[in-house]
């Protein structure tokens, strides 16, 4: 079993470019599939884990892990998915040099950028489905839940106000601060 965690967050490291929030979806389809959590448990866990200090997609398989195995579960799970990138980062910054000035390598980039982009839009839309109208896949009936719309709105209205008073976003702490404080009093 901690093999099978290390290798699943591995692959999860090796073919996922844009970052934490693009890892999402693999992420979420290799923990269902393995039967390590449902998928409300890793969606709940998904907000929880944006929410706390530190790599999101480390704190991510550290959960599984230690959901799964204990300690050592979870240093499987998270030496599987930081190994890859600390790989190809070593490869890339001996390479960089001779490679950067070179086309196929500007096309390359230029490709991987609009996928990890659409990656990390799919699942904030995703999230935003199974957060306000508790839709998790479209057969489902939709429910709205009026108190998360009810935040989502809020955040979003006191974020844009804040924006053109202040001329600079608002902090994401003091966004996560609001959410968690709407949260308590309406749920």
């Amino acid at each position: 079993m901690i093999l099978k965690l290390f290798l699943t967050f591995f692959k999860i490291g090796i073919v996922t470019f844009g970052g934490g929030y693009a890892m999402i979806p693999l992420i979420i389809e290799e923990v269902v599939k393995n039967n390590w959590l449902t998928e409300e448990e890793i969606i709940n866990f998904i907000a929880i884990s944006e929410s706390t200090p530190g790599i999101f997609a480390i704190n991510i398989a550290t959960f599984v892990g230690t959901n799964e195995c204990g300690l050592l579960g979870a240093l499987a799970a998270t030496l599987g998915v930081i190994l890859p990138s600390f790989i190809i980062i070593i490869l890339i910054t001996s390479l960089l040099r001779s490679l950067i000035d070179k086309k196929v390598v500007k096309n390359a980039l230029s490709a991987v950028r609009p996928a990890a982009s659409a990656l990390i839009t799919a699942t904030g839309i995703t999230l935003i489905l199974q957060n306000t109208i508790n839709l998790s896949s479209i057969t489902d009936q939709i429910a709205l839940s009026w108190k998360s719309l009810v935040i989502l709105l809020i955040v979003a209205i006191l974020s844009k106000l804040y924006t053109i008073k202040m001329r600079k976003a608002l902090s994401p702490i003091k966004i996560i601060i609001i959410a968690a404080t709407l949260g308590i009093l309406l749920f």
